[in-house]
């Protein structure tokens, strides 16, 4: 059997293509449906009509590669919004999609799911909107904590003025509460972390065999995020794989290096098997 899943999140669509247990490709398309949500609580119009467009677009792509079900699902953008009804009725009208809208605890059991399999660990995603940090020890979630802060609320909030980002994540997260996980293996998993993967091999195409895998300190995370906020946009984009979020790389990586702080976390492991692969497991094969 081949399988199509769309992960609708706040900055970007992607599209996973998966059949007899292996992942055979992911696509993304840049949307930013969240846009705005930092000062309004309705997604725009322009933005749900991309993301409609991009979802039809994926699902075509899908069906014509030999998929035989195509699933969706959507993150916080959709969730915290008052008009998030209105797309998920938009996607259904344009191509027939009925969009399973996850709670933060769902988000949160698919990307574990997919990082981590049944084994033991923490994640966290950083995502458009929302950063989910969750772990699991001795087969059993023990902490799991979705926030309403991504890279797309800072941009909103902050620009790219690194201070600014600093005092608007630090107010996000102290909900997180004062837990410590030290002695847990993490995986970081979302574009966020998978383009600070790149960026610390040099990359200027996504290449998931030399990202995954990538073992990233705070310190280090810390530095590109100083790094990513001065350069200049256009440079980001010609020097890294960041075309597409070239003006939001940077407050996504001081977002993921004051949560590990904030948790007591050193390093993390960037994971490619992701909320794709987690919700396929624990949403799709186990019914």
């Amino acid at each position: 059997m081949k399988l199509g899943v769309i992960d609708i999140g706040s900055n970007s669509v992607r599209l996973m293509l998966w059949a007899d247990g292996k992942t055979l490709y992911k696509k993304l398309q840049t949307t930013r449906l969240g846009d705005g949500l930092s000062f309004s609580t309705k997604l725009k119009e322009e933005a749900i009509k991309r993301t409609v467009c991009a979802v039809a677009d994926f699902k075509r792509q899908a069906e014509e590669d030999g998929a035989d079900a195509v699933y969706a699902y959507a993150t916080a953008a959709v969730r915290s919004s008052e008009n998030g009804g209105d797309f998920v009725s938009a996607v259904f009208n344009n191509c027939g999609i009925v969009v399973d809208v996850l709670s933060g605890e769902q988000e949160a059991a698919v990307s574990l799911a997919g990082a981590l399999g049944g084994g033991d660990g923490g994640i966290i995603d950083v995502g458009g909107a929302s950063t989910e940090v969750t772990v699991r020890s001795g087969g059993k979630v023990v902490y799991s904590h979705s926030a309403n802060v991504g890279t797309v609320r800072i941009l909103d909030a902050a620009g790219r003025n690194l201070e600014k980002i600093k005092e608007f994540v630090s107010g996000k997260i102290k909900e997180y509460g004062e837990e410590k996980f030290p002695a847990v293996k993490f995986y970081a998993v979302g574009g966020t972390a998978s383009r600070l993967g790149a960026v610390k091999h040099g990359l200027t195409e996504y290449q998931p065999q030399i990202i995954n895998g990538t073992i990233l300190l705070a310190s280090e995370i810390h530095g590109f995020a100083k790094k990513l906020t001065t350069l200049p946009v256009e440079e980001i984009k010609r020097t890294t794989i960041c075309q597409n979020s070239a003006d939001l790389i940077g407050g996504g990586a001081e977002l993921l290096a004051m949560v590990m702080d904030k948790f007591g976390i050193e390093s993390i492991t960037v994971s490619e098997s992701d909320n794709l692969e987690g919700y396929l497991a624990e949403k799709i094969l186990k019914q």
